[in-house]
């Protein structure tokens, strides 16, 4: 049970760092992240928080109420488990605990999906990534 959690905090991890390094693959969004949301989630943990998670799948995303929620996904190197994110931008304002992510973890038994506990520090990692990846997006529109 240990190596499954640190199997998908490494596969979160993965994912969290390649969306803070190469920017989810929008590479025009450096020059401006937002036009305007007015009376939403902040616009830099908005954008943040997308590129960040862009490998799984987008259910819904509502920048008003600051909620982004992504499908399941299973990885390659563990087809027998899948993950699903919920991420929360709870500021209009750029703060450390402006974000939160909620990640859920299921493994297949004989065929059926069943819920199973997912390291509470993988949620940690992706928030700072989100956090980190915003700083970056609002520092390049300063320049």
């Amino acid at each position: 049970m240990k190596a499954v959690s640190t199997l998908i905090t490494a596969a979160f991890g993965a994912v969290a760092l390649s969306g803070c390094v190469f920017g989810g693959g929008n590479n025009n969004v450096e020059t401006r992240v937002v036009e305007e949301i007015t009376g939403g989630a902040n616009p830099y943990l908005w954008r943040a928080s997308l590129d960040t998670l862009d490998s799984l799948p987008l259910v819904t995303a509502d920048p008003y109420g600051g909620t982004i929620i992504y499908d399941w996904r299973a990885f390659e190197s563990a087809p027998d488990e899948r993950v699903k994110a919920t991420v929360y931008i709870l500021d209009s304002r750029l703060r450390a605990d402006g974000v939160k992510v909620s990640v859920f973890r299921q493994v297949n038994q004989d065929g059926t999906w069943v819920d199973a506990d997912a390291d509470p520090e993988t949620g940690i990692q992706l928030e700072n990534a989100i956090l980190s990846r915003a700083r970056n997006l609002k520092a390049s529109e300063l320049d």
